[in-house]
């Protein structure tokens, strides 16, 4: 497999304050999401992780890919909705492609981690914040569908806000359809790992964000199905600051691990190596 080699994408900007000089370029200083660190930009490193508390900034596909693996063939590339009816949509649409250079919120083809072949869905927040829509759900079912005839296993980085509203019931019925072909992978004897990322919400976690045979999550990932405000109006009582983060969610049984960022690839191999079957395939 060629490496895929695609431009860098753009670092995440930040606000300029009224008083901070005209001439300091955007996205030079950066408050960390998680811990609040006020951080050169530089200090963040290849792997955009905060040297506070090691929250990992949330990364486009394509840069995801140059920091895991070796190797990278991309499928289904040009699959994209066609004529979208919601007002406004198509614009969204289009200004989301731009920014990522997808033609959905998720990337998916086949790669190798470290030494190890696997099909590799990559879901992207820069995408209309990694929304489940038509052709998300039709990409990530036909990764698992082509996993499944080339007997690879399957690892998925998932990063989402939930199903995407434009597209009304349709975007809701992509859950079923991941799951079948989860189903269907694992039913062939294949193992399907899961890394969620920051963060992993709504209906992608109520499906297929928690039917990986092994868990991953990096550190501090927000992990859960409803926003923090919606459970506080629904019950009528304030939740732990840290009730849907990663180490939450492990501590109570919904997650297998809490990786670093960088520890991913190797960790991911070697999940691969132990899932094999005796003598290998």
């Amino acid at each position: 497999m060629d490496l895929f080699n695609k431009p860098n994408a753009k670092l995440p900007k930040i606000k300029k304050d009224a008083h901070v000089d005209a001439q300091i370029p955007d996205g030079l200083f950066l408050a960390c999401p998680y811990c609040g660190a006020q951080l050169y930009s530089k200090q963040l490193g290849e792997h955009r992780v905060c040297p506070n508390c090691g929250y990992g900034f949330r990364l486009q596909a394509y840069e995801r890919v140059h920091l895991m693996t070796t190797a990278f063939e991309e499928w289904d590339a040009d699959l994209t909705l066609e004529n979208p009816e919601f007002p406004g949509y198509a614009e969204k649409l289009s200004r989301a492609k731009s920014q990522t250079d997808l033609n959905e919120s998720v990337l998916t083809g086949k790669a190798v981690l470290e030494d190890e072949t696997v099909a590799l869905g990559i879901m992207d927040s820069y995408f209309m914040m990694g929304s489940l829509g038509t052709m998300t759900g039709e990409k990530i079912t036909r990764l698992f569908e082509k996993a499944t005839e080339q007997e690879l296993p399957v690892v998925l980085f998932t990063a989402s806000g939930g199903a995407r509203m434009q597209e009304g019931i349709n975007s809701l019925m992509q859950m079923a359809k991941v799951s079948a072909a989860v189903a269907a992978h694992q039913e062939a004897g294949l193992p399907y790992f899961v890394v969620l990322t920051d963060p992993t919400t709504g209906g992608v976690t109520a499906s297929f964000a928690m039917q990986g045979d092994v868990t991953l999550a990096e550190p501090h990932a927000l992990v859960g199905f409803a926003g923090k405000r919606v459970i506080e109006q629904t019950i009528h009582e304030k939740v732990p600051k840290d009730f849907q983060r990663a180490e939450t969610v492990l501590e109570n049984g919904f997650i297998d691990a809490v990786v670093q960022r960088k520890e991913l690839p190797k960790v991911l191999a070697q999940l691969v190596r132990f899932h094999q079957p005796q003598g290998g395939r």
